[in-house]
């Protein structure tokens, strides 16, 4: 063999080797978009939403169909929040209200919802999740247990009074960006139900 012919064997080969991974990596991106939409069309069921932007905007989001439960949960979060921490009487009313709203202990939701009460979720996760929630709060699906706009503004009403106000003084009281925080929640989730 010719060092010519050596060093053409050796392109060939590259070639051929960057070839197969192109491949492979065609063949995984298929894969994870057929998961993906596998993924999508779940949450739709479970959901009762049917638009595709609305569920890529869930999946965007890091919902997945055992996550999506939490859905109807991200206002309250987002209240206990608040002021910059999450107090132990709120986080109580979060886990009792995800039990009653079939979060399981030791779920996938529940990991979810464990890490967002430690760490604050990214604010996409609340300013998007607005439009969704109210979606799937006009829908019948079984994922909203029968929870309607006037319930969820009810919880995070109490999620703000279980916080105790302004370095825990005022027992009960709101804080002012409570306040402010739980007028927006309102005003959203009404004027989306008409």
């Amino acid at each position: 063999m010719t060092e010519h012919d050596a060093f053409a064997e050796r392109g060939r080969s590259i070639e051929e080797e960057y070839f197969r991974r192109k491949d492979r990596e065609l063949v995984e991106r298929l894969r994870q978009a057929d998961a993906a939409g596998h993924a999508r069309d779940e949450m739709g069921q479970r959901t009762g939403l049917h638009d595709p932007a609305m569920l890529q905007d869930l999946q965007e989001l890091g919902f997945t169909p055992d996550t999506v439960g939490l859905l109807p949960l991200v206002p309250v979060l987002e209240v206990a929040w608040a002021e910059g921490g999450i107090t132990a009487a709120e986080r109580a009313l979060v886990v009792a209200l995800a039990r009653s709203r079939g979060i399981a202990d030791g779920s996938a939701a529940d990991r979810q919802l464990t890490e967002w009460l430690a760490v604050r979720p990214e604010p996409a996760v609340f300013t998007r999740a607005g439009r969704l929630i109210a979606a799937l709060l006009t829908s019948d699906a079984p994922a909203t247990l029968g929870l309607k706009a006037g319930d969820l503004v009810a919880y995070c009403e109490r999620i703000a009074a279980a916080s105790g106000g302004f370095l825990g003084l005022r027992l009960g009281s709101v804080s002012p960006e409570e306040r402010s925080l739980l007028a927006r929640i309102a005003s959203d989730l009404e004027t989306r139900q008409r």
